[in-house]
């Protein structure tokens, strides 16, 4: 459809659309509202700025689960699709792929409102076409909608109408930095991350929400000449690689305090990077800030402390994606925990940042000082984990050096490698609990440094030894003790995010299609659904007029070799459409 009888189609169809958004109706959304959302709003990726992907709605619950039904559905055009949508009064707003918005009416999906951007050809020669967009969210403040284009702007739309408000060029697509991250609007700014292939495209990004004027940028790496520069050795300023790709951070308004991820180094091997296995340290810190947790201050984007969780990465390990915010007794079992700081008071009360890495393992540290806390492997402890041993005291990290690349030709195995990725935890604040889905793979490679990423062959594989029946798992994590459930298998993997209620459910998708509903205590499945595709990430809950919804969406992540996709050999079909699906409860008002 040419772009003149797709605009027609869009404005006849919001013509009679009967959805509730009206310029006299209309609410802006305070920041106020982002730090304390109504339970009938998602109105960011996790919904709230702790990132723990928590609903209070409890109008669905474990008595009735089973009687969910479908109240609409809606297809989505074709494309990449790794987005969560955002709720607020009765309207979704979402990234539709091939990188246009749409709002639409959440109680019966009716369009009421599109965005359409022209993109430049040599955008696509760069970076790929806008159907391989990877944007993951969107947000919402005042009365608008933002969103990072593939094109490398941030643009500003009226929520009401669609229509483009301001747009700021935050990076140029011609070097390679794509915005395959996310945002939050913290503080009246525009926070947004991306991946880069050069150090100008490294950072995270502020601008100011009503006029989108660039407020600070954090580059990830630091320069030659500037604190921590030296712990990349002799490695140039501008091949000092480590991206912010995945999904966006978390915020604390008391403290001004952002808590941002920031990815594995770039080429992957340190054969490739520093021209030999010994040329950076094998103890943290190294080639910071990779591999790290960054807290900044939101007003200046200056760094408040950093947490570095694997130094010197030789694997594409990536310790990236949402840092959850919680407050809880910090009671540490050694039956459960490998390594635990012996200054920490026992049972004492603390702001914790939990982070989950795609490379396996969990780590516990507080928000004000960056403190380590705990930390342990996740799902197992296996010898070729990455992390050989932890330093209890200062939480400094050794990286696991028998099984670094030295030389050419080196092949090794290590666990774990995309155990999760751009699909969110959740964490039930009632049970002081993290669920986190995860499928049981490793990484086999070979080094050869005249390859651009320093391998010959990457693979992701199944754990060796483990049943096929239960490549997928279900972990329950209580943040207190450390100890760690498996509440769930199954043979087919998932990128869905997970998603936690107050009816004490836990809703997750897979590749196989199939949604589902489980006790959150048990982990057995109450309900379960087949869909017209993978679900990918997205898993949100809302209410309208009383009445407790759940969407999901459905599409095609990007998946190669080292992706569960790659590894999904026990299913016979996992593509399928994209669109989004909306379930209820019959017969509520």
């Amino acid at each position: 459809m040419n772009q003149f009888y797709r605009s027609l189609a869009v404005c006849l169809l919001s013509s009679v659309a009967t959805g509730p958004l009206s310029a006299a109706d209309y609410q802006p959304v305070t920041s106020q509202m982002l730090a304390k959302p109504n339970p009938a709003d998602w109105l960011m990726i996790n919904r709230t700025y702790d990132e723990q992907r928590f609903s209070p709605l409890k109008q669905i619950n474990k008595s009735n689960a089973n009687k969910l039904q479908l109240a609409f559905t809606r297809g989505l055009p074709q494309g990449t699709n790794e987005s969560t949508p955002i709720v607020y009064n009765g309207v979704i707003y979402l990234i539709a792929p091939g990188a246009s918005i749409q709002a639409m009416d959440a109680t019966n999906g009716d369009l009421i409102w599109e965005y359409f951007r022209t993109y430049p050809k040599e955008m696509t020669d760069a970076i790929g076409a806008p159907t391989l967009s990877r944007s993951k969210s969107l947000a919402i403040f005042q009365d608008m909608i933002y969103f990072t284009a593939p094109d490398g702007f941030v643009v500003a739309l009226d929520a009401k109408t669609g229509k483009l408000r301001w747009e700021t060029k935050v990076q140029d697509f011609r070097d390679k930095s794509q915005h395959t991250g996310g945002l939050i609007i913290a503080d009246g700014k525009v926070i947004s991350n991306r991946t880069c292939e050069t150090r100008a495209g490294c950072f995270i990004s502020a601008l100011d929400a009503t006029t989108g004027k660039e407020l600070w940028k954090f580059y990830n790496t630091p320069a030659e000449g500037e604190p921590n520069g030296e712990t990349w050795g002799n490695v140039k300023t501008e091949q000092r690689i480590a991206s912010s790709w995945g999904l966006p951070g978390s915020y604390d308004p008391e403290r001004k305090a952002l808590f941002w991820a920031i990815s594995n180094p770039k080429p992957y091997t340190r054969l490739k990077r520093h021209g030999t296995s010994d040329g950076t340290g094998k103890t943290a810190p190294s080639d910071l800030y990779s591999n790290s947790t960054v807290s900044l201050n939101i007003e200046t984007g200056k760094l408040r402390w950093y947490y570095q969780h694997l130094p010197g990465d030789d694997w594409d390990t990536d310790h990236i994606h949402e840092r959850t915010l919680i407050r809880t007794s910090v009671k540490p079992n050694p039956k459960f925990v490998k390594w635990i700081n012996p200054n920490v008071k026992f049972g004492e009360m603390r702001d914790v940042v939990v982070s989950v890495s795609e490379g396996g393992g969990i780590w516990a540290l507080d928000q004000h000082s960056g403190q380590f806390l705990w930390a342990t492997p996740w799902p197992l402890d296996v010898p070729n984990f990455q992390i050989s041993d932890i330093e209890l005291t200062t939480g400094r990290t050794t990286i696991n050096y028998d099984a670094v690349f030295k030389k050419d030709g080196d092949k090794t195995l290590t666990c774990f490698f995309n155990i999760r990725s751009y699909w969110s935890t959740a964490y039930h604040p009632g049970k002081n609990a993290l669920y986190i889905p995860y499928n049981d793979a490793c990484m086999e490679g070979t080094a050869l440094t005249e390859n651009g990423i320093g391998f010959s062959k990457r693979n992701g594989i199944m754990r060796p030894g483990i049943d096929p029946n239960a490549f997928m798992g279900m972990s329950k994590v209580d943040l207190s003790t450390g100890e760690i459930k498996r509440i769930h298998s199954q043979a087919a993997p998932g990128n869905g995010s997970a998603l936690v209620t107050g009816g004490d459910l836990l809703f997750w998708g897979d590749m196989n299609r199939r949604f589902h509903a489980f006790d959150a205590d048990s982990g057995k499945v109450l309900w379960e659904v087949p869909l017209g595709g993978m679900i990918e990430t997205s898993t949100i809950s809302y209410a309208v007029n009383g009445k407790q919804y759940i969407a999901v969406m459905t599409g095609d992540g990007q998946s190669g070799s080292g992706g569960p996709l790659g590894m999904a050999k026990t299913i016979k079909t996992v593509r399928g459409h994209n669109a989004i699906y909306v379930f209820t409860l019959p017969g509520q008002k």
